[in-house]
């Protein structure tokens, strides 16, 4: 788990600033891809463009620490159900669960992180203290404001872990 914690520190570094420029394209549809990174390197500089690395960080940790071990259990509850070895489909559907699962109890962390890459600069989110936004979504929107998001996140992620996981499944059982 350490070595995949790692792993996403580093992948943030390319995958935050992504992120941020695609989410403000969300909400300003007039701007290009290019002004909308123009904009940020100018009014805000390069940390701009990692507003909510910490946050993404925060987010992606959990969401592996419960996909990757939960797929792996549902794979082996399966197997010792059936006596044998999951084929790859039957590993894609325990991949889908294991996401959408992830995906649902991480929410709160992904509501918070698109909150704070999304606030106007100098505002209390744009300082990226994750406990701080999820607070003030509890305490504005409730329990129903830090799950905003909730079933299509599950169902995007869901398809992901099936297509990513029955993959990696099948390539790992043609190889070995």
């Amino acid at each position: 788990m350490v070595a995949a914690s790692l792993g996403e520190v580093v992948a943030c570094l390319i995958r935050v600033p992504s992120e941020v420029v695609k989410q403000r394209a969300q909400v300003s549809p007039s701007s290009s891809t290019l002004q909308i990174l123009s904009h940020t390197l100018y009014h805000e500089g390069i940390q701009g463009l990692y507003r909510g690395y910490k946050s993404t960080v925060l987010r992606e940790i959990p969401f592996s620490l419960v996909q990757f071990p939960l797929w792996e259990s549902l794979k082996d509850l399966w197997s010792w159900k059936q006596g044998h070895v999951v084929d790859s489909w039957q590993s894609a559907v325990c991949g889908a669960f294991a996401g959408g699962f992830a995906a649902a109890v991480t929410t709160p962390l992904d509501v918070a992180k698109t909150r704070i890459m999304l606030a106007k600069a100098g505002s209390s989110n744009a300082r990226g203290n994750v406990l701080a936004a999820l607070g003030g979504i509890w305490r504005t929107q409730g329990l129903s404001g830090l799950f905003a998001g909730v079933v299509p996140r599950m169902a995007a992620i869901s398809l992901g872990g099936f297509i990513f996981l029955g993959t990696y499944e099948k390539t790992r059982q043609l190889l070995l």
